[in-house]
C-alpha cells in the first residue's frame, strides 16, 4: 500500500456502525467532511460535528444508502461481519473508497487504511502498518509527538520566509539552502517548542540570514 494524503473538504463520508470504532472513524472525518453515522444505537462516545441516522440497514440496503448518500468514502464500522462484508463489496462496485473497520491485512481495490496521525497546525506526520498492527501506529505516534511538538510554527514560518525570498528575486539554489538551513536549525527548533511564534521568527531570519551571507 502507498500513502496518500486525500483531501475531504466539502465531502461525504458514510460512517455505519455507532460503537466506539464508528465514534472514532467519525470524529476524525468531521474535521473536514460531512459525516453521516448510520446505526440502530449509538454509543455514548465524541462522533465530533457528525450527523446521526437512526436506522438498521440489512446487507442488501447497503448499495440503496450508497447511492442516497454520494460519499467519498464510506466506512464499515459495525458488529456484523455479514453488513461490513456488504458495505464493502457495494462499496468496490461504484469505486467509493471504503475502510472496513474489521478486517486488517489482505485488502481489497479501493479500500484505505485510516494512519494514526500527529499534528501540529499544517504539519501531519502518519503511521500506518497497513491495516496489521493498529496498535503499533498507536505506540509510534505517541513516541513521535514530542518530534512533531512546534512543528506548525517552524512550517510556518519558513513557509512565509521562502515566500518574502522568492519576491525579492534571490536566486533560486541560494534561496532553497537559506531555507533548507532555517528549518534544519537547532535553535530553531528550541525555540519553536517554547517560544512564541515572534520569537520563533526573529531567530529564523537570523539564521537566513547567516546562510544568505555566507562564512566570513
Amino acid at each position: 500500500m502507498i500513502p496518500l494524503i486525500h483531501d475531504f473538504e466539502g465531502e461525504v463520508v458514510l460512517v455505519f456502525g455507532g460503537g466506539t470504532v464508528g465514534a472514532r472513524k467519525a470524529r476524525r472525518f468531521a474535521r473536514e467532511a460531512r459525516v453521516l453515522v448510520v446505526s440502530p444505537a449509538f454509543a455514548d462516545a465524541d462522533f465530533g460535528d457528525s450527523e446521526f441516522v437512526r436506522a438498521a440497514p440489512a446487507p442488501e440496503d447497503v448499495a440503496a444508502w450508497l447511492d442516497a448518500a454520494d460519499p467519498a468514502l464510506v466506512v464499515a464500522a459495525t458488529d456484523d461481519e455479514a453488513l461490513n462484508a456488504a458495505v464493502e463489496e457495494a462499496a468496490t462496485g461504484t469505486d467509493v473508497l471504503v475502510n472496513r473497520a474489521d478486517r486488517s491485512g489482505g485488502r481489497r481495490r479501493g479500500s484505505v487504511v485510516v494512519p494514526a496521525t500527529v499534528e501540529d497546525g499544517p504539519v501531519g506526520v502518519a503511521v500506518t502498518t497497513s491495516g496489521t498492527s493498529p496498535a503499533v501506529s498507536r505506540h509510534l505516534r505517541r513516541e513521535l509527538a514530542s518530534a512533531v511538538d512546534g512543528a506548525g510554527t517552524v512550517a510556518t514560518v519558513v513557509g512565509d520566509l521562502r515566500t518574502e525570498l522568492k519576491a525579492r528575486d534571490v536566486d533560486a539554489a541560494e534561496r532553497r539552502a537559506a531555507v533548507r538551513a532555517v528549518a534544519a536549525s537547532d535553535a530553531v527548533w528550541t525555540v519553536a517548542r517554547g517560544g512564541s511564534a515572534d520569537r520563533v521568527r526573529e531567530v529564523a531570519e537570523r539564521v537566513l540570514d547567516e546562510a544568505l551571507d555566507g562564512p566570513d
